[in-house]
């Protein structure tokens, strides 16, 4: 068993929306990103995520109920992303999330652009 300095973790990298595998327990990856502006629309049919900020504050866009709505996620603050649900992190200045999702998770979901990233880093 090995223990796992998020902050040391974290130092490791400087892109955003690049999330990087720090475990994996029962075909969930628990990874690490950086966000600083808007993220791509987008939706997860399988999978449902968890984002929980590290450093840090982004807004949680999403629709729901044919609305746009927006949570603020402060540090220490963390939501559940249910799958189907349209959503986008937005970021004002860099924040760092912890996330939790199943293995096949693609970060962008149905949507496939510059942002996509097929084969995640482990640090």
């Amino acid at each position: 068993m090995k223990k796992v300095n998020l902050i040391e973790k974290l130092s490791l990298f400087t892109d955003y929306y690049n999330p990087r595998v720090i475990g994996e327990l029962n075909g969930q990856y628990v990874k690490l990103v950086k966000f600083m502006g808007p993220f791509s629309w987008h939706h997860h049919e399988n999978e449902d995520e968890m984002f929980m900020v590290v450093k840090g504050r982004f807004r949680m866009d999403f629709q729901e109920d044919g609305q746009e709505r927006a949570v603020w996620l402060e540090e220490g603050e963390m939501i559940i992303m249910p799958r189907g649900v349209e959503h986008r992190p937005f970021a004002e200045a860099e924040v760092h999330v912890l996330l939790f999702e199943p293995v096949s998770t693609l970060n962008t979901g149905n949507v496939e652009n510059e942002m996509t990233r097929q084969n995640l880093d482990r640090i």
